[in-house]
C-alpha cells in the first residue's frame, strides 16, 4: 500500500502507523456498512415474520430509518467532536450503536425494529463523523483524496462479504442473529480503537456554546464551493442508496436469482472497491478535477445506455445486459464520491468535525430521501426507475461539480 504522510499535530504521538490508521478508520467505518449490508439477506425472512407480501418494499424502511438517524445525528456529533475530541465521540457512538443493535435483536415487532434502527443510526453517525474528521486531521492536499479513497476501498470489503456472512448466519440461526453479529463486532472494534490517540490539534478545539456552533455552521454554509461539492455528493448518494434499498428485490424477483444474491451483490461491491482503489493511485497524478470530468462522462454514458435498454425491454432486460451497465455506473459513483468529499472538506480543516457533520448529514439525508423515492417505484418489478435515477443523478452531480470547479482555486484542484 502506498504510504501517506500525516500532517496532524494532535495532543499525543499517534500509536498507530499510517497504514494501520487507514485500516483502523476503514474498520470503524465498517460499523456503518455492516449495519446496512448484513440486513439485506434477511429481508425475505423478515417479510414472512411480519406478514408482508413477498414483493413488499415496506421492509426497506429498515434501511431508510437507519439513514435518517445517521443524517440527523451527524449535525450534533460535529460540534461535539470539535470540542471534546475524536476519541470521546467514538466511545459514545459505539455505545449507542450497541444499544441500537441489541434493541433491534430483541424487538417484538417491525415498528420497534424501526425505532431501534433509528437509534442505531445515531450511534453509527458518531463513527462516520469521527472517522472523516480523523482523516482530515491527519492528511491534506492530494494525500487527503488518496487517504479517503484507500479508506473507502478497504471499507468496501464489507459489502463484498457481509451479504454472504449474513446468509450463513441466517441459515445456521435466524434473521435476528445478524443483529447479534453487529453487536459482537462493535465490541471488538472498541478494543482495537483503544490504540487510536487523539488527532484534534489543541488550536482547533472549539467551544461548545450556541454562538460558536451557529458561527461554525454559518461559516461552513457560506463556503460556497464546499456546499456545491456537497450537493453533488447528495445526487450521487441518492442513486447509491436506491441501489442498496432495491438490490435484494431487483436480483431476487426481477431477475429471479434469489439464491445468487449474496454473490452478485458481493461481485458488484468488489468492482466498486477496485474502482475506488484505482482512484487513490490516479488522483495524485492527473488531478482531482480531471478524474471527476472523465468519470462523470463515462458514468452518464453508461446510465444512458441502461435507460435505453430498460425502455426497450419494458423494464425487464436480460440480466447480463443490464447488470454490467449498472455495476459500471456504480463504480463511477464510487470514484467520484471520495473526491467530491475531499474537495468539500479541503477549505474547512479548522472546523473539520462540524464540516464533516454538515457534509455527511446533507449527503445522507438527501440521499435517503432520493433513494426512498426511487425505491417506492420498484415494487412493479421493473428496472426503469432505477436506471432513470442513475442517469439523472450522474447528470445533476456532474453539472454541480462543473459549477463548483469554476469557484476560486483550491489546493486540491490539481
Amino acid at each position: 500500500m502506498q504510504k501517506l504522510t500525516s500532517s496532524a499535530t494532535g495532543r499525543a504521538p499517534q500509536r498507530v502507523g499510517p497504514n494501520e490508521l487507514i485500516f483502523l478508520i476503514a474498520a470503524i467505518m465498517a460499523l456503518l456498512g455492516l449495519a446496512i449490508d448484513m440486513m439485506l439477506p434477511a429481508f425475505s425472512d423478515m417479510r414472512v415474520a411480519f406478514g408482508l407480501e413477498p414483493n413488499s418494499t415496506e421492509i426497506s424502511r429498515v434501511i431508510t430509518v437507519f439513514f435518517l438517524g445517521l443524517s440527523v445525528a451527524q449535525l450534533a456529533w460535529g460540534p461535539v467532536t470539535d470540542r471534546f475530541g475524536r476519541r470521546p465521540v467514538l466511545v459514545a457512538g459505539m455505545t449507542i450503536y450497541a444499544i441500537g443493535a441489541l434493541g433491534s435483536a430483541l424487538s417484538p415487532s417491525l415498528g420497534w425494529i424501526l425505532f431501534f434502527r433509528f437509534i442505531w443510526g445515531i450511534g453509527a453517525a458518531a463513527s462516520r463523523v469521527m472517522a472523516t474528521a480523523v482523516i482530515r486531521d491527519s492528511y491534506q492536499g492530494p494525500a487527503l483524496a488518496r487517504a479517503m479513497s484507500i479508506t473507502t476501498a478497504v471499507f468496501l470489503l464489507v459489502p463484498i462479504m457481509a451479504p454472504s456472512i449474513g446468509t450463513v448466519i441466517i441459515t445456521l440461526f435466524n434473521w435476528r442473529a445478524v443483529f447479534w453479529f453487529c453487536l459482537a463486532f462493535v465490541a471488538l472494534m472498541s478494543v482495537w480503537s483503544a490504540r487510536l490517540t487523539e488527532t484534534l490539534a489543541p488550536e482547533h478545539v472549539k467551544p461548545l456554546h450556541w454562538r460558536s456552533i451557529t458561527g461554525n455552521y454559518a461559516e461552513i454554509l457560506r463556503t460556497r464551493v464546499s456546499m456545491l461539492y456537497t450537493l453533488a455528493t447528495v445526487f450521487v448518494q441518492g442513486t447509491m442508496l436506491s441501489w442498496l434499498a432495491s438490490s435484494e428485490l431487483l436480483i431476487s424477483n426481477t431477475f429471479d436469482r434469489k439464491a445468487q444474491f449474496p454473490f452478485i451483490f458481493g461481485a458488484v461491491a468488489f468492482l466498486l472497491a477496485l474502482a475506488v482503489l484505482l482512484n487513490a493511485f490516479v488522483v495524485g497524478r492527473v488531478g482531482v478535477l480531471r478524474v471527476l470530468q472523465v468519470t462523470f462522462i463515462a458514468d452518464i454514458a453508461a446510465a444512458t445506455a441502461a435507460v435505453v435498454l430498460a425502455l426497450a425491454t419494458d423494464g425487464r432486460p436480460d440480466f447480463w445486459h443490464f447488470m454490467p451497465l449498472l455495476a459500471f455506473s456504480l463504480s463511477c459513483h464510487m470514484v467520484v464520491n471520495p473526491n467530491l468529499a475531499s474537495l468539500a472538506l479541503e477549505p474547512l480543516g479548522h472546523v473539520a468535525g462540524s464540516a464533516s457533520s454538515v457534509s455527511g448529514a446533507a449527503r445522507t439525508a438527501g440521499g435517503a430521501v432520493l433513494g426512498a423515492i426511487v425505491d417506492s417505484q420498484m415494487s412493479g418489478g421493473t428496472v426503469t426507475p432505477l436506471a432513470i435515477a442513475f442517469l439523472v443523478g450522474a447528470t445533476l452531480a456532474g453539472l454541480t461539480t462543473y459549477v463548483a470547479a469554476r469557484e476560486p482555486t483550491l489546493p486540491l484542484r490539481g
